[in-house]
């Protein structure tokens, strides 16, 4: 099944609940936009394109929950569910793109209530069927810079589940699977809520791909070992000049295969780039809980001492002089990223 799908009966929307996958498979069904933003907030759904159309379904249930029975009310309506789905997250650039996106369609037309409501459900359909069409693009320009009997590390999920399906980077890896190509990949943990080692894994073991789980640090010993030939990791945002925000440790990561003549790739939908940031210094990084750095147990017992502080940044930036290229539904953008990468989206 999809990440998310949309009930038609109740006007509902189903997501699995990757919180506590792989140990479990349970379906969460939001039937209100509150409920939708929560499920952004605390992860039940992850992954920039995924909560892109997720926000886009909340901004629907929004609408067929209103009880407005003009346009001005309706519109209303939805600019306050647009506040509070663009407050969930703000790091990945999706999320507000899909809220942005829901607001336009009900700017730009004058359609009775009821009709509009129609109209704007099957908008949050029609972008996550577009999602996967652009997902699978993505992965047919991507797997052509996989060789046969490449390694590859990969960091966070970026597959099916943090899509509508088919996924971003790990998709591009699916398909050269699926082209018959030989390949293995180590799947970095991605601490501290272990996408790599819960969802990435698990994918991977769906698919009949090989890999190994590596630990977040020891992914420099692999690449200076001439062990690895290709880096690949997803985006949540990219700047203007091809700076690219992704999953905490993306940084040191590209840092290391730099050092060690390794290509890294980032693979996103053209919807993650954000012309209006000149670099990446510019996004806001999203800090989580501490506690998802301190709950961490061993043999039962709390690895940290009491009264223990931490920092939990969820993201890190990659400047664009460590990325070898840029992997969209449009093709695959080389440097200067300054110019190719405007190119590419306008």
């Amino acid at each position: 099944m999809r990440t998310l799908e949309w009930n038609d009966q109740d006007q509902s929307l189903q997501m699995i609940d990757q919180r506590i996958l792989p140990g479990q498979f349970e379906l969460v069904t939001c039937r209100d936009y509150h409920q939708v933003a929560e499920a952004i907030q605390n992860m039940t759904v992850r992954g920039a394109p995924a909560i892109g159309v997720a926000a886009a379904y909340g901004m629907a249930m929004a609408a067929v929950r209103s009880k407005a029975n003009d346009l001005e009310t309706l519109r209303n309506d939805l600019n306050k569910a647009a506040e509070v789905l663009i407050a969930s997250r703000p790091t990945a650039v999706n999320l507000a793109w899909g809220v942005q996106h829901m607001l336009k369609v009900v700017q730009d037309s004058f359609l009775p209530v009821d009709k509009m409501v129609q109209k704007l459900v099957a908008e949050a359909k029609r972008l996550a069927d577009e999602d996967v069409e652009i997902n699978r693009r993505i992965a047919q320009f991507g797997e052509t810079l996989i060789d046969d009997g490449d390694t590859i590390i990969h960091h966070c999920n970026t597959g099916a589940l943090a899509t509508v399906d088919w996924g971003t980077a790990l998709g591009v890896i699916r398909m050269a699977h699926e082209n018959g190509k030989k390949i293995q990949v180590l799947v970095d943990e991605t601490r501290p809520r272990l996408q790599g080692a819960r969802l990435t894994a698990w994918e991977l073991q769906q698919y009949g791909i090989p890999y190994a789980i590596i630990p977040d640090n020891a992914a420099g010993y692999f690449l200076r070992k001439g062990e690895v030939q290709k880096v690949f990791f997803g985006a949540d945002r990219v700047t203007a000049n091809g700076d690219v925000a992704n999953k905490v440790g993306s940084y040191m990561l590209a840092l290391a295969a730099h050092a060690n003549q390794v290509p890294v790739y980032s693979v996103f939908p053209t919807s993650t780039v954000d012309l209006d940031l000149a670099n990446g210094d510019l996004i806001p990084i999203e800090e989580r809980d501490s506690d998802e750095v301190l709950g961490i147990r061993f043999h039962d017992q709390q690895v940290a001492p009491n009264g223990a502080a931490a920092r939990n940044p969820a993201f890190d930036v990659t400047p664009h002089h460590l990325l070898t290229g840029l992997v969209t539904e449009r093709g695959i953008i080389r440097p200067p990223f300054n110019i190719n990468l405007k190119k590419a989206i306008l």
